[in-house]
């Protein structure tokens, strides 16, 4: 590995922040540099939500991204509008339950992931974006699976807890 740039978009509310969040937090503990940058429409639930992570074996020197490596989009709007910024050789995973196409692209990797009957499978739509985590984790191997467990302990505390098990096997595929 030497760096990824990532992109995650979609609406408010479908878990795209924390994905980010998520996949920076797992990079610094395997003693990676990383940055996180968040952005969110004024309304947040609904809202468009976007943002980039990078992570790299060097230190970061900008959070900004004009080419993704990688890139998450959970909604139609969010693939057209960043489809392009997917550099040739890319990955880009897409939420085929709402993106009723596929990339117009043949230079990227694409990924498409049935979040709704993968999350109906589990009884719990709010687990849809550890779903998505979990094949992202998986397909592009950024953070090591054990990894995102470690920060599902330190995220899921106090009451959260109890979510662990339930988004441990929504990342696993099962």
């Amino acid at each position: 590995m030497s760096t990824y740039k990532m992109f995650f978009a979609g609406s408010g509310g479908q878990g795209v922040l924390l994905m980010g969040q998520m996949i920076a937090q797992a990079a610094m503990l395997e003693g990676k540099e990383a940055t996180f940058l968040p952005s969110y429409g004024p309304e947040m639930r609904g809202g468009t939500a976007n943002c980039t992570v990078v992570v790299s074996d060097k230190p970061v020197s900008c959070p900004l991204i004009y080419e993704a490596d990688i890139a998450v989009v959970m909604n139609l709007p969010s693939m057209d509008k960043f489809e392009p910024m997917v550099k040739p050789g890319g990955w880009m995973f897409y939420n085929e339950s709402i993106i009723d196409r596929k990339p117009n692209r043949d230079d990227i990797k694409a990924v498409a992931v049935d979040l709704a009957a993968r999350s109906a499978k589990l009884g719990n739509d709010k687990v849809a974006n550890m779903v998505m985590l979990g094949e992202v984790v998986r397909g592009t191997q950024v953070v090591q699976p054990e990894t995102i467990f470690k920060v599902f302990e330190e995220k899921f505390t106090g009451k959260k807890a109890a979510l662990i098990p339930l988004n441990k096997q929504a990342f696993l595929g099962e």
